[in-house]
């Protein structure tokens, strides 16, 4: 059945992940970071279908190269810990075929990212047979129209005039100058006093001494109007909506049945009781034949969820009957609502019978065992990953051929962890949709 799964990640350095590194591993292909001088290799990864580099008009004909495109990424990031892409990992309906998985990543790549500016390393996933699932790599620098990398944050001076603050950025100070405005810088003022921020033709008047070079400004800078709008909440939740629209397109050509949402329940209107997080113990209890306390919590809510459906019905019954309002069904269908708000405040609270449930058990083990694993690998490869981390610093600096293999290793580990937590987060939203089923 089609899932809803949009998983929005930032690929930094701040994190430990490299562009090259992710994309290497994202085509289970090598690349080479003249950043870090590692050269990246995942060729022994299984699972690629499909691969593809989109670029808009105003971008370079070589970054088609995706080796070419995220190294001029890392080149053009100085800080150790840049923003360096974008990443966002959908799940694909398994009613569509690989050339309608092919249509439908191309035309939301190219609507959503390639159209507003942004060049994307697009591929798709599927080891299994049963999870595919799409990798979105993308540049967060704006191009100009000559496709060259604009900032992503300009410096802003905090600047006075007739004690007036205002912020300028150094194309912008040259002609506030003229127009009286004055940067501001730390200055040394009279004995046991605290240093303070003055213009300098205040501080000339007043004798003192200039503590620090640097001018006062704002702490983040002014950021571009274009990377603001792509790191802003809104645009995330317009492109988490235009995937399913787009996706729910593709899935009535084929006549599919379901349809995904990007909502929650709450901004659908599902006011039923939500299920609890079951867990895989509980899980691997049921299907050993215990019963286990959460698992029976959860069935007791869908009884009394479905109740309350029927009660609902009741109510639009009651509610079309009483159209010239008579006395015994109006104050009947009070009694009805008033039981139903009631139900609603102690679902929890009311029992149910124990039904089968060997049709779902059989249906999430396969989850339940995958998810096990998945964590388990998880836990080993992070543990992995602070063992080597520890070795790194203890190591020396004249040994850089150990460094680099450190590196290396590190790296690796960073991306498989990145899949792993992925995946994980897929079970998991697998799992709620098998119970929105059963409800």
């Amino acid at each position: 059945m089609a899932i809803y799964h949009l998983e929005a990640k930032v690929i930094s350095r701040g994190n430990g992940r490299s562009a090259c590194a992710a994309a290497a591993y994202m085509i289970c292909s090598q690349i080479y970071n003249d950043y870090d001088g590692i050269q990246h290799d995942y060729t022994h990864k299984q699972g690629l279908v499909w691969q593809q580099v989109f670029l808009p008009d105003n971008a370079p004909s070589e970054w088609q190269d995706r080796e070419t495109l995220w190294n001029a990424v890392e080149e053009n990031e100085k800080t150790k810990d840049s923003r360096l892409a974008h990443e966002f990992v959908v799940a694909l309906p398994v009613e569509l075929d690989k050339a309608q998985w092919e249509a439908l990543l191309t035309e939301f790549v190219q609507e959503q990212f390639v159209a507003d500016g942004m060049c994307a390393d697009v591929c798709i996933h599927d080891t299994d047979g049963h999870n595919p699932h799409a990798h979105i790599m993308l540049t967060v620098r704006p191009l100009d129209e000559h496709g060259k990398w604009q900032y992503k944050t300009q410096k802003e001076y905090l600047c006075v005039r007739d004690g007036e603050e205002r912020g300028f950025t150094a194309s912008e100070f040259k002609s506030a100058q003229a127009e009286g405005w004055e940067k501001q810088y730390l200055y040394k003022p009279e004995k046991g006093k605290r240093r303070i921020y003055l213009p300098p033709s205040e501080a000339g008047r007043r004798g003192l001494i200039r503590a620090d070079k640097h001018p006062k400004s704002t702490k983040y800078g002014r950021q571009n109007p274009i990377t603001e709008r792509w790191n802003s909440e809104e645009q995330l939740l317009s492109w988490r909506k235009a995937w399913a629209d787009v996706t729910n397109q593709y899935l009535a050509r084929v006549n599919a049945v379901d349809r995904i949402d990007h909502r929650s329940h709450a901004e659908r209107g599902l006011d039923e009781q939500p299920t609890i997080h079951e867990g895989v113990t509980s899980q691997a209890m049921e299907y050993k034949g215990i019963i286990s306390d959460r698992c029976e919590l959860n069935r007791q809510i869908k009884a009394d969820n479905l109740f309350l459906k029927e009660l609902k019905a009741q109510v639009r019954k009651l509610t079309e009957a009483v159209v010239n309002t008579v006395p015994a069904i109006a104050e009947r269908l009070e009694d009805i609502r008033a039981h139903m708000i009631k139900l609603q405040y102690h679902l929890l609270h009311n029992r149910a019978e124990i039904k089968d449930i060997s049709g779902r058990v059989d249906w999430n083990l396969p989850l339940i065992k995958e998810y096990q694993s998945v964590k388990e690998k998880l836990k080993e490869k992070q543990t992995e990953k602070k063992s080597l981390a520890s070795e790194k610093n203890n190591t020396s600096i004249f040994n850089p051929a150990k460094h680099v293999q450190l590196n290396k290793r590190i790296s690796t580990l960073t991306e498989e962890i990145e899949e792993l937590k992925t995946r994980k987060n897929q079970l998991n939203r697998a799992k709620r949709k098998s119970r929105d089923y059963e409800r």
